[in-house]
């Protein structure tokens, strides 16, 4: 084995063991071009970590979608805006700027389904997860399940310590199905630990005045919703159905 394999091999197997798989991958490709155009050692340096730092980025926003748990991909810019209610339209420039996470800020997207609710909570999600935010998407029926297995399992306060770290949980169908008082104390408590610290996007069909349906106790909805909603942006997505308008247009 001549001298220049012997380095490669001690390259490779440094990058391996540092864990730089772009660095293994690139740098027999980085050096011929270093050597081709005359680079200085540092450019040549400077441009493998450069793809490493990349690599890395990917990678990383890869994962933080993975863990996200979303049900589906549904960027910002697919949204038709024009198709959106009113207020939807006006504020969500300022939504996509992220801030609200940044601000500790709830933001409640209230109103009849069909109207985009659900994709402008995940389009965000996606975003917040591109810019390195840790984010979590449940349904409130499956986020009680969860609860009511993990104090079954005496692990409750392993999943209120992950939940509470998010820095933004997205909490869709709030409203769909509706709860017994022992359930709605478990949610209670669970979206407490994040108020006022940590963002939580709330999608409901139901205004608040009927909340109470959902929990069947006026005092646990009362405090639900001040605790919800203190500080909180909310959204009246009130409008005609996507669906409906879609299959009006194809009709």
């Amino acid at each position: 084995m001549n001298q220049d394999s012997k380095i490669k091999q001690e390259i490779e197997y440094y990058a391996k063991v540092l864990r730089l798989p772009c660095f293994r991958t690139h740098f027999a490709t980085c050096a011929q071009q270093a050597t081709e155009q005359n680079l200085p050692y540092d450019l040549f340096l400077r441009n493998l970590m450069i793809r490493e730092y990349e690599n890395r980025i990917v990678n990383r926003r890869k994962q933080r979608l993975k863990r996200a748990d979303l049900p589906f991909i549904k960027n910002l810019e697919d949204l038709d805006k024009d198709a959106l209610p009113p207020q939807a339209k006006e504020k969500l420039p300022a939504l996509a700027s992220l801030r609200f996470i940044d601000q500790g800020r709830n933001l409640i997207l209230a109103g009849n389904p069909g109207t985009g609710k659900t994709h402008i909570a995940i389009g965000l999600a996606i975003k917040a997860c591109h810019k390195d935010y840790s984010v979590f998407f449940t349904s409130v029926p499956r986020l009680i399940t969860q609860i009511q297995e993990a104090k079954s399992e005496r692990t409750l306060r392993s999943l209120q310590s992950r939940f509470e770290k998010y820095d933004l949980v997205v909490c869709d169908e709030f409203g769909y199905v509706s709860f017994d008082k022992a359930a709605a104390e478990l949610l209670f408590t669970h979206l407490s630990l994040r108020a006022s610290r940590k963002s939580t996007i709330i999608t409901t069909n139901l205004g608040f005045n009927r909340w109470n349906e959902l929990f069947q106790d006026k005092v646990l909805t009362a405090a639900m919703v001040d605790r919800l909603i203190h500080n909180a942006i909310t959204l009246d997505m009130t409008g005609k159905s996507y669906r409906l308008k879609s299959h009006e247009n194809y009709s």
